[in-house]
């Protein structure tokens, strides 16, 4: 399966909605995209997950690229996995549940 990556806005946020799987053939464009959406001034970025079908290694690498990107440039950065999920699990796991903002669904972002 492949990667499909939408934007949107949610309020302040910019929203990167990934359905597929994030590999390492699909990273590269995936990272491209988040950072593209966080282009603003003030970065607020939130990247939708309750689509994704696989994550590998270079999938998290990716994660965290753009997590450290963001934060240099004073941003904002989260992820929407739903309680229960791969993501969610994967996350607990690798201990990244800790310096990442995680929501269930995108309703449970603050739109400020």
């Amino acid at each position: 399966m492949d990667l499909t990556l939408d934007r949107r806005t949610h309020g302040r946020w910019a929203v990167v909605e990934v359905k597929g799987e994030l590999d390492l053939y699909t990273a590269p464009s995936f990272r491209e995209s988040v950072l593209d959406a966080g282009d603003a001034e003030d970065p607020q970025v939130i990247v939708d997950f309750r689509g994704l079908g696989f994550i590998d290694s270079s999938g998290l690498g990716a994660i965290v690229a753009c997590l450290k990107h963001i934060r240099e440039r004073g941003g904002d950065f989260a992820l929407v996995a739903p309680e229960g999920s791969g993501l969610r699990r994967l996350m607990d796991l690798t201990g990244l549940d800790r310096v990442l903002t995680l929501y269930p669904s995108i309703d449970d972002i603050s739109q400020d």
